[in-house]
């Protein structure tokens, strides 16, 4: 990502750039790069897959975010917000030090989804959402929280599609999902374990870019 940045334009990256000598990018990539930034200083950090509260009234927007170790506590952030889409989303929080419930973790939603107490196709982006999209993001933070920190639209393993009816083993095995990755700290040696195990929630060296509409070595991400 540096490297696309920089052959732009080979000014320091500390230099504000105009946006037409920016490189475009998605959540993941400030995700990772804050990630990657915060962890050369020593600072624990880890991507987060989940939905934003704060892009469409009462919806939740596919969406990455950093959490990093402050010392006492994981700090959720947004480095994806600057002044101009402050303004815009009109937000009343610290997208630096983001109060909970404004971004939910893949297990956060899907734990309200199955309480009853959210509606699944409240969750999505663009013209896609439902319980399945929530399983997909649920994946992909597991994922992530093993240092897997896949593009949002690698598909791969359990992973369910649109067209898909999550089976009753299919809903068990997504609600322990979601209970392991929001209680990651807790339960880091159970979660690092079933990612281990089980090969439909492993990242395989293989994965299938939706964008693309072709299978795709997971080192060439």
């Amino acid at each position: 990502m540096l490297d696309a940045v920089i052959a732009i334009d080979p000014a320091a990256l500390d230099v504000p750039r105009p946006p037409d000598k920016r490189s475009i990018g998605v959540c993941r990539h400030f995700t990772l790069l804050a990630c990657a930034a915060l962890r050369a200083r020593g600072v624990p950090a880890r991507a987060r897959c989940g939905f934003g509260m704060y892009f469409e009234a009462d919806k939740g927007i596919d969406h990455w975010i950093t959490e990093y170790w402050d010392g006492r506590r994981w700090v959720s952030a947004d480095f994806q917000i600057d002044d101009l889409q402050r303004t815009a989303l009109q937000l009343d929080f610290d997208a630096l030090d983001q109060p909970p419930g404004k971004f939910l973790r893949a297990g956060e939603a899907w734990q309200r989804c199955r309480a009853g107490s959210a509606d699944p196709a409240k969750f999505g982006i663009f013209d896609e959402s439902g319980l399945w999209f929530i399983a997909m993001n649920l994946v992909r933070d597991l994922a992530a929280l093993n240092n897997m920190e896949m593009l949002p639209w690698d598909d791969w393993g359990a992973m369910p599609q649109a067209e898909d009816e999550i089976s009753a083993d299919g809903l068990a095995r997504f609600d322990h999902l979601a209970a392991l990755t929001i209680e990651a700290d807790q339960r880091f040696a159970e979660l690092r374990a079933l990612y281990q195990a089980d090969t439909g929630l492993r990242v395989p060296p293989q994965v299938f870019n939706a964008v693309r509409k072709q299978m795709e070595d997971v080192g060439a991400a």
